[in-house]
């Protein structure tokens, strides 16, 4: 599923109970920072947007953010899925779990890949952080299309070059907002965002989500898994 609502790669789903893992905790800590700064969430039209992820110790598998959460104010474990295995050239991967991975789970496969240093992944959008960085931070080309495969080769094109591990930051430029962080944990990344934002960008700082906005928040997201189940 991608943030619109559409499928961009084939899904093998192993539709199990997920347990609570070790990272649960710590990716719904930084999930709720992220909400609070307004770069992950539900728009206007009720479309999701951003995800975050954490390796699965030192292999290559990952667990992120389901698809049609972006709107639920506090995650459990069967909100997040598994991605246990991937094939970019057939736009495929595998995931366990009751929801399916996000679309941007590809992308997150080429970070882990690209950087064995990388155990956690931000997908984010700011709009105002997004044009600052367009072209100035590691960029991707604007003809590639996120949650594809071209997005995946793109992304590793970009860890060819020394600065992307630098920065641990790179900006998505056909993704209207779109960048993506990353780091040895969920603190170093998160911190990666709010260094470039604090460098770029004036008057940085929290926004209070109400009680209110995380119920919007909620009932949106459930209603587009809803949608998801029932299509």
């Amino acid at each position: 599923m991608s943030e619109t609502g559409s499928v961009k790669f084939t899904c093998q789903q192993v539709a199990v109970e997920m347990p609570r893992f070790a990272g649960f905790a710590e990716l719904n800590r930084y999930r709720r920072k992220l909400l609070a700064l307004g770069v992950i969430g539900v728009d206007a039209s009720g479309v999701g947007f951003g995800n975050l992820s954490i390796r699965n110790g030192a292999t290559p598998r990952f667990y992120i953010t389901g698809s049609a959460t972006a709107g639920i104010s506090e995650l459990m474990p069967a909100d997040y899925a598994k991605v246990v295995a991937y094939d970019f050239v057939r736009n495929w991967l595998e995931c366990e779990g009751i929801t399916v991975a996000s679309s941007e789970s590809l992308t997150h496969a080429a970070v882990y890949e690209s950087d064995p240093t990388a155990r956690a992944v931000i997908h984010c959008h700011d709009k105002k952080l997004w044009a600052a960085l367009l072209d100035e931070a590691p960029t991707t080309p604007k003809r590639v299309e996120y949650g594809t495969p071209e997005m995946a080769y793109a992304v590793r094109r970009l860890f060819e070059a020394p600065e992307v591990r630098r920065r641990k930051i790179f900006v998505m430029a056909a993704h209207d907002g779109g960048l993506v962080t990353f780091g040895r944990d969920l603190q170093e990344a998160f911190g990666i965002l709010k260094n470039e934002m604090a460098s770029h960008l004036k008057d940085v700082k929290h926004r209070h989500v109400s009680n209110s906005e995380l119920r919007k928040f909620s009932r949106a997201g459930r209603r587009a898994k809803e949608r998801r189940a029932h299509p």
